[in-house]
């Protein structure tokens, strides 16, 4: 008994000092400062890309079709046959035709025959008026002398009658045969016509069975077959495809789907790379060609097609694959950047208030500063009129409720909604300007546009207690992972918070920077 006694007075001592560990362990992690993950200011170069995916595509692709209907009785190429232009790769049964194109000749050689007719029957018809003029002119001779034979009294006036009757009706016989003579010589015309109208469908029967014959519009190789030998086609409404040739494969093209926020960024010229999925690790380069001004609407995404030119003299890349495009939009060297965590940090208890811009005054609101600047500056170099400035002070109200308004937009859709109202202010500034206004102003919207640091942003680092000081930046480029930072207290090697250390818990993320406003 005394044994187990002693026994349970040690088991009392020591979960009472294990107690007691515990909780000066927890006081102390309590108290404890703590601890924040850092990394260093760095100066170098960076790159400001917009990515995006698309498909490749020939540069020229024609689809082979038929214009007649019919069943294919031969097919004479495959995918991938190399094929030239005016090659044979397919024929449509021409039977049919052939016999269209017998009927249409008989038709021919029948309306010339007609005309052969026709032409007789003119010289008839001309014939019959000669003999109508020549029976008219004796008539008209024995009327004049029965005329002169009654004045003379040697014969009776009925005589004289009789020879005028005479003479009238055989003025119109000839009047009767003119006319029917110019009735043949509109029945030859018609004929003559007519020919022309058979000849016509003769050579349209014709054409339709060289058509039958389906050639190669381009050089190129075959890269879709559609139709197999013996199939029936239909071109009643419109051509069926029964190829798809693509010109030159050595010369590709990616068809890139660009968002509109970042399409403003894109210019023709700038340099892109993209990779597919069939060479992985591999990279294409290639540069932007042009910028289609149609836009798409998918699920309210609108998206503009960038083309992008892709060399391709291997015929390694093929038309349909998928392509992961980066294209290079500004670079620049030799500026202090930080991790975008460092951006996105924000210690516990601090304010929720966007950081000011560094070039606008201390203490004024978010984007109030740069609107005053702006209408400053405007009302400087643009020599602007009492009327204008008045449409400016109404335009720039409206618009700091817009921009004020972002605060509580959404991370994903803040930038795009900036720049909408960004692209709105600046086309009503350019309605109220004359044209040499409009010039100086397309001047500062270039700089503003091109100047470093438009947007704001906040970073903390530490002080001598190790506790997180805010410093406001100007932003520049940034590539994803790293942001420029623009700022008179800032150097290369300082350190910033880019978040808590796990054992303090995990830091609440930072709002993304505010909005540039011009």
């Amino acid at each position: 008994m005394k044994f187990i006694r002693k026994w349970w007075v040690w088991l009392v001592i020591a979960s009472a000092v294990a107690l007691a560990g515990l909780g000066f362990y927890l006081w102390s992690q309590k108290n404890a400062a703590p601890e924040y993950r850092t990394a260093k200011i760095e100066q170098g170069g960076i790159t400001a890309a917009v990515s995006a995916s698309g498909t490749l595509n020939p540069v020229v692709s024609v689809q082979v079709g038929s214009q007649v209907s019919g069943q294919l009785k031969e097919i004479l190429v495959d995918f991938n046959s190399e094929v030239k232009q005016g090659q044979l790769i397919a024929r449509i049964d021409p039977e049919t035709f052939e016999y269209k194109v017998r009927q249409a000749q008989a038709d021919v050689d029948a309306a010339r025959s007609q005309v052969l007719t026709q032409q007789a029957n003119i010289a008839a018809q001309r014939a019959e008026v000669t003999r109508a003029e020549v029976n008219l002119a004796d008539a008209k001779r024995d009327l004049e002398r029965k005329q002169q034979l009654v004045e003379k009294g040697f014969i009776a006036a009925a005589e004289r009658d009789k020879a005028q009757a005479t003479f009238n009706a055989l003025s119109e016989q000839v009047n009767t045969a003119r006319a029917q003579a110019a009735v043949a010589v509109a029945n030859a015309r018609n004929a003559e016509a007519l020919v022309k109208q058979r000849e016509a469908a003769l050579a349209q029967a014709k054409i339709d069975l060289e058509r039958t014959a389906i050639k190669a519009p381009v050089n190129g190789v075959v890269i879709k077959r559609s139709v197999e030998r013996g199939q029936t086609v239909a071109a009643s409404l419109q051509a069926p495809e029964l190829f798809i040739i693509a010109e030159n494969l050595t010369d590709m093209q990616v068809d890139a789907a660009i968002d509109e926020a970042e399409i403003g960024r894109v210019r023709p010229g700038q340099k892109a790379t993209f990779t597919v999925d069939a060479f992985p690790g591999r990279s294409f380069e290639g540069s932007v060609k042009q910028i289609r001004k149609s836009a798409q609407n998918v699920s309210n995404v609108v998206t503009y097609t960038v083309v992008i030119s892709a060399a391709n003299p291997d015929k390694e890349l093929l038309p349909g694959m998928t392509a992961n495009v980066r294209i290079v939009t500004d670079t620049r060297s030799g500026v202090l950047k930080v991790p975008n965590a460092a951006l996105r940090f924000k210690p516990a208890g601090a304010s929720d208030k966007p950081a000011q811009s560094a070039d606008a005054p201390r203490g004024a609101p978010a984007g109030g500063g740069q609107l005053r600047v702006l209408r400053e500056r405007l009302e400087k170099d643009l020599q602007l009129t009492d009327a204008q400035k008045t449409r400016l002070d109404g335009l720039f109200t409206a618009m700091r409720d817009k921009f004020g308004a972002l605060r509580d937009a959404p991370d994903g859709e803040r930038q795009k909604m900036a720049e909408r109202n960004r692209s709105e202010m600046r086309a009503q500034i350019m309605e109220m300007l004359t044209p040499e206004q409009k010039r100086k102003y397309e001047e500062i919207i270039a700089e503003s546009d091109g100047r470093r640091g438009g947007a704001r942003g906040r970073i903390y680092v530490l002080d001598e207690h190790r506790q997180p000081k805010a410093l406001n930046v100007r932003l520049g480029l940034t590539d994803g992972s790293s942001t420029e930072v623009i700022s008179p207290e800032i150097r290369e090697g300082m350190e910033v918070v880019t978040g808590m250390a796990q054992s303090a818990g995990t830091a609440r993320p930072q709002p993304a920077p505010g909005p540039r406003m011009f």
